[in-house]
């Protein structure tokens, strides 16, 4: 909660090790997935190489159970996921503190310089921006975890120019525009997609579920903290944040009624995706 203007001010350490420690964690997010996940996969090229070849494999086996190729890089893409949504926690929670120390200075800096006060502002509205921008890396890469196959399809567009790969969504677009069946028969390996697919789409709508909660919470809280204040300017600056909070609990709604209907539907959204419209 943001204090009033009696409060000691901030030091020039904290700020400084906060960002020390956000920066070494935005280099981490970006390097260490990659690093840690193992399973000889260096670069997305060769992911998606594997993957596509994987998949064509499992396309034409006529079974339900992922084959040792494809399940490898299922595995590697969760590990990745996993290490990428762990280290973006961290950086979630140092630049969530570095948001609170930057804005309550910004309230106690009424009677300082004009210039001043514009910095501490300028600052505080981009420390906010990467706050938001790593929360919403954080949801993506637990969405991934959840449901790495799915999280793993787009690659299967990166080369579409692959005999293989081609003659697989050609016989996937056609499966799923007659509702997975042509003359009664949907291959296995589509009907796990589009169940994995579903299953993507649900981990989104309980992590906006779990977002909205978690902002209109924020925003009862930072009201409630704006009422007991005394000081007018740190009123003005709880409100702001207090209205701020709208904005993610916006976002929250949407995604959650956009991915409850395609998770109720999965196969016109697969169908998009393999469309290239997706």
């Amino acid at each position: 909660m943001i204090e009033p203007t009696t409060t000691r001010p901030l030091g020039a350490r904290t700020p400084a090790m906060l960002t020390v420690a956000a920066a070494a964690l935005t280099g981490a997010v970006f390097l260490a997935p990659q690093r840690l996940a193992g399973g000889g996969l260096h670069d997305r090229a060769q992911i998606g190489a594997a993957f596509r070849a994987a998949v064509a494999g499992y396309w034409s086996s006529g079974a339900r159970n992922y084959p040792p190729a494809l399940q490898h890089v299922v595995d590697y893409w969760l590990r990745f996921h996993l290490i990428k949504t762990g280290v973006a926690i961290l950086l979630l929670g140092v630049l969530g503190v570095l948001t609170v120390r930057l804005w309550r200075e910004f309230a106690r800096a009424g009677g300082r310089p004009r210039g001043r006060r514009a910095a501490l502002g300028a600052v505080g509205a981009a420390v906010t921006l990467s706050t938001a921008f790593v929360l919403a890396m954080v949801m993506a890469n637990l969405q991934g975890a959840v449901a790495p196959f799915s999280s793993l399809l787009p690659m299967e567009l990166d080369k579409t120019s692959d005999p293989a790969t081609t003659r697989l969504l050609a016989q996937a677009r056609l499966q799923l525009a007659g509702s997975h069946r042509v003359d009664g028969y949907t291959p296995p390996a589509l009907d796990v997609m589009v169940g994995d697919c579903a299953r993507y789409h649900v981990a989104m709508a309980v992590i906006a579920v779990v977002l909205l909660i978690a902002s209109v919470g924020l925003g009862v809280l930072l009201w409630r903290g704006r009422a007991r204040s005394a000081d007018r300017r740190t009123r003005r600056v709880i409100g702001w944040a207090a209205g701020f909070t709208a904005l993610p609990a916006l976002f929250a709604v949407l995604l959650l009624v956009a991915n409850t209907g395609v998770a109720r539907d999965p196969a016109p959204a697969l169908l998009a995706l393999f469309d290239g419209g997706f």
